[in-house]
């Protein structure tokens, strides 16, 4: 494409201009929004021109473009750019472009055309998911005006009949290395602007209009760190990631690392090696509290780091983004996003702890982190290393069939125990009063008595999960989703957890006016009450949606608590995971079943990793460390093997259950949701679907006829209404994911909902609610 375009310029006649009548240069262009459909549209040749970089036409930058018979202004992203045979009808001509650069390399415009195919969305909507907004707005950026000295002037400069100020002004103006804005001139020279406007209206000054960088983010001072000494366990898996590093080929390494072995270390020597190659890496994290502790190992062994996740400002996503595209960026830390830095040279990609559900995309595009990282390293021709100590069961599953390497690391460092743990039988104290049983309490005053600290799990967020009338039953319920409201007692308020209605919480039943107002069940806010009535003298740190909602907070909190400011810290998942503290002795875990009983094939997998990784958090020093979970099923497979710290038994249960139902790995799965404010319209559509899927699978079905569709549903979701909207939704499980994908795509095209009926197609889904 970059010889095409040079040869416009060129002395000899380019192909085209031998016979311009059949040959055009077209640019294809995918619109923002509108058809998923690609369009060729004429270049004029003032795009074309490479003295004008800031207007030339390039694949991967915006373009504004004519669209439909009305020819309103429509936005779309070049994706290809060449001479081909004109066609038989008129086409329309780019209006103009947008950016002064590419921001999509045919690297990436070759991953969202991918991900465009694999989750069955429009190639516009990834697009814009994968260039952030700051960056297409060019957040903390504006168009100043910049002065310069013409060439001609500089020459006359000593003969020119100007003031002595005027001279200096001019003087100034060429002695700069670059244009100068107004302000910066009349500061270099100590004037008023009076004397450069006289010379601008005299033409002796020129003036030009660009959008400039306002300034940079301040570098951090870090300590800077030596590599650490490795165990065997650890020099064995940098061994093999280093075979693979030389090969210069794409492989995929599953890390089967239990809790405190010591991975990250093994991340970061894996990384200075592809550094030292000059090129780049990419380091996944899946939550947002882990992101500060990574960055500042990361930041201690490497002089150039770049953070992306969702708590930036458009501001420092843009300048991160901006440095990363330069090259300037060694290392990229970022939750489930930063899968698309723009790294010009990238070596390897790192996805800590992939297990999580958070690398799951909620919205459209409804992209994998993993699954996206898998498919650009294999594009660029990189490793990709996956790291858990309970990896998903897909990635168990492709470690086992050989499509990834597994690597093993049973051991923590310095030879720490793995933690005892012990299974509380809630069944067995149902006299209790409060969530903490008595084993949890003894355990807990030990440790504090003894100088350490405790860590609690609890995934509920709010005071009360439900208030209801004990007289009539009635109970409190989201107007708009039909879901119990939370209560939380700081606020005052009763809060949908889903659509975030919030109101007064009641003073009698509505229903039958009995002011026995009963509050129950149990949130992250009642247990932050109940430890500091049994603690008084521990100070305790609650982590959960609600109160880490400032930018930089996570960091802030984890900080005191690892400089011993609070005994104890509580909160939900964002603490179970990666952390490393070592003075904390004990873990409690309040309810292991908060997500067993959920209508998910994935629960006794979320329930295993919860409890295994939270478990994880202690004995990583000297003093040691024990688990108490608590829990009415000690029997459950997924909390027994928690509680023995074996995945290899847990998997054992788990994979033939999925394989008889055909669930994933062994199986491709697509979820539909249909949602409307009209119910028997939204089921009519959900229902249309099932019948269009079964006629699209039946045309398959006639060539390869073989193992047949497996459809569930329609029938209401779990959380049946949704801000307003009713939902009903239906699963379908395939083991041919690409014939599954053609089904479904083919009976979308043929469904045709009335006016306020919606839906969404989730491939590969991790939410069933």
């Amino acid at each position: 494409m970059a010889n095409s375009q040079q040869s416009l310029f060129d002395d000899d006649p380019a192909p085209w201009e031998l016979d311009a009548a059949a040959q055009q240069m077209l640019a294809t262009v995918v619109l923002t929004t509108g058809p998923d459909n690609q369009y060729d549209y004429l270049v004029p040749d003032e795009l074309l021109d490479a003295r004008r970089p800031e207007t030339l036409l390039e694949v991967g930058r915006r373009v504004r473009v004519p669209f439909g018979r009305g020819n309103r202004t429509a936005v779309g992203y070049c994706v290809a750019l060449g001479v081909k045979e004109a066609p038989g009808r008129k086409l329309k001509s780019v209006a103009g472009v947008l950016d002064k650069q590419s921001l999509l390399t045919p690297h990436m415009l070759r991953l969202t055309r991918w991900m465009a195919d694999y989750y069955l969305c429009p190639w516009g909507q990834v697009l814009e998911a994968v260039v952030p907004a700051g960056v297409r707005g060019q957040a903390g950026t504006r168009e100043m005006t910049l002065l310069s000295l013409p060439t001609r002037v500089a020459a006359r400069l000593t003969t020119l009949d100007v003031t002595d100020k005027q001279r200096a002004v001019l003087q100034a103006l060429a002695a700069s290395p670059k244009p100068l804005t107004l302000k910066q001139l009349a500061t270099r020279v100590g004037c008023t602007s009076a004397p450069i406007n006289t010379l601008r209206k005299q033409g002796l000054i020129e003036s030009s209009v660009e959008r400039l960088d306002q300034g940079e983010l301040a570098a951090l001072e870090v300590q800077r760190e030596t590599p650490k000494q490795l165990n065997n366990d650890q020099t064995a898996v940098l061994t093999e990631i280093h075979r693979e590093l030389d090969a210069a080929q794409h492989s995929t390494l599953l890390i089967h690392g239990v809790t405190g072995s010591g991975k990250t270390e093994v991340y970061i020597q894996a990384i200075e090696k592809v550094v030292s190659f000059g090129r780049q890496a990419i380091v996944l994290v899946p939550e947002i509290s882990l992101t500060p502790q990574t960055v500042g190992r990361f930041r201690a062994r490497f002089d150039h780091i770049a953070v992306l996740h969702s708590h930036l400002t458009d501001v420092e996503r843009h300048r991160h983004w901006k440095r990363i595209a330069a090259g300037e960026v060694q290392v990229v830390v970022g939750a489930r996003s930063a899968v698309f830095a723009p790294t010009p040279d990238l070596g390897l990609i790192v996805v800590d702890e992939e297990h999580e559900t958070t690398f799951k995309q909620d919205s459209a595009p409804r992209y994998h982190a993993r699954d996206v990282a898998q498919q650009r390293a294999a594009d660029e021709n990189v490793p990709l290393i996956l790291g858990s100590a309970t990896p998903s069961l897909e990635s168990w599953q492709r470690a086992a069939s050989g499509e990834y390497r597994l690597l093993s690391m049973p051991r923590r460092v310095n030879d720490w125990p793995m933690p005892a743990v012990r299974l509380v039988d809630l069944r067995e104290d149902q006299n209790r009063r409060g969530s903490i049983s008595r084993p949890l309490q003894q355990a807990m005053e030990h440790a504090l008595r003894d100088g350490g600290q405790a860590i609690l799990l609890l995934n509920r967020r709010g005071f009360s999960t439900h208030v209801q009338c004990p007289a009539c039953g009635a109970s409190a319920k989201c107007p708009e989703c039909e879901i119990a409201l939370t209560f939380h007692r700081h606020e005052q308020i009763l809060l949908c957890h889903w659509c975030d209605h919030r109101q007064a919480p009641p003073r009698a039943c509505p229903d039958c006016r009995s002011p026995a107002i009963r509050y129950g069940g149990l949130g992250t806010q009642k247990l932050e009450a109940e430890v500091q009535a049994r603690f008084p003298k521990a100070r305790c740190l609650r982590m959960d949606a609600d109160t880490m909602r400032r930018p930089g907070s996570h960091e802030q909190a984890l900080d005191a608590f690892r400089r011993g400011e609070y005994g104890v810290l509580l909160g939900t998942q964002m603490i179970a995971k990666g952390l490393d503290f070592p003075n904390v002795t004990v873990v409690g875990v309040i309810n292991a079943d908060t997500a067993l009983n959920w209508p998910d094939f994935r629960a006794g997998e979320r329930t295993f990793h919860l409890v295994t990784q939270v478990a994880g958090r202690t004995g990583r020093g000297e003093k040691g460390g024990r688990v108490l979970v608590q829990t009415f099923d000690p029997e459950h497979p997924a909390i027994a093997a928690a509680a023995r710290h074996d995945y290899g038994a847990f998997a054992r249960t788990e994979l033939p259950q999925r394989e008889a139902l055909g669930y994933p790995p062994f199986g491709s799965m697509i979820r539909f949701v249909c949602r409307g404010e009209n119910e028997s319209q939204t089921s009519a559509v959900a229902d249309q679907a099932v019948a269009e899927i079964r006629a699209a699978w039946g045309q398959l079905e006639q060539q390869q006829p073989d193992d047949p569709l497996r459809l569930r549903g329609p029938a209401p979701a779990p959380i049946a209404k949704l801000r307003g909207e009713f939902r009903y939704h239906l699963q379908a499980t395939h083991p041919d994911g690409p014939r599954l994908k053609a089904a479904v795509k083919a009976a979308l095209a043929k469904l045709t909902p009335p006016e306020g009926v919606r839906w969404v197609v989730d491939v590969d889904p991790w939410e069933m609610m």
